[in-house]
């Protein structure tokens, strides 16, 4: 978990979720942006996207080859304000393999999000274009 405070008070927090994804016959570690939360009387002052911003570099530094998330499309121009990039037609596919959990299930309107990291992952960027990703985290935290 990622804290941010302001004179002795948490104003944002974020948790980062990492794991060892096989993509295409690949694997890569990965790592993603979960419960994002600034509280009501802080918002609109810039801490959330600082702090997700600093989760971004948290994420680069830890060794990860790759971060990847959903978010809202309402908070598309956030999350790229902090550095993140829309990573086109990619779904994110929670669940376990036998019961996935996709984050295009009907009633859902997400994007995901990327960051490249490693050299690796920044040579093969375009096969996460336009995939299905599995995470298969498991069925109690569902998508990651």
């Amino acid at each position: 978990m990622l804290l941010l405070s302001e004179r002795g008070e948490v104003v944002s927090a974020l948790d980062v979720l990492s794991k060892e994804i096989v993509h295409r016959g690949r694997r890569y570690r990965a790592s993603g942006l979960s419960a994002v939360v600034t509280g009501r009387a802080h918002r609109g002052h810039g801490y959330g996207r600082q702090l997700v911003a600093a989760a971004r570099e948290f994420i680069a530094d830890s060794g990860a080859d790759l971060g990847l998330f959903t978010c809202d499309r309402p908070l598309r121009g956030f999350y790229e304000s902090a550095g993140w990039a829309v990573l086109d037609g990619a779904v994110l596919i929670g669940g376990t393999p036998r019961e996935p959990f996709p984050s295009d299930a009907p009633g859902f309107d997400k994007l995901t999000l990327a960051g490249f990291f490693s050299q690796r992952a920044q040579r093969e960027a375009a096969s996460f274009r336009n995939a299905r990703i599995a995470l298969h985290p498991g069925m109690i935290d569902r998508l990651w």
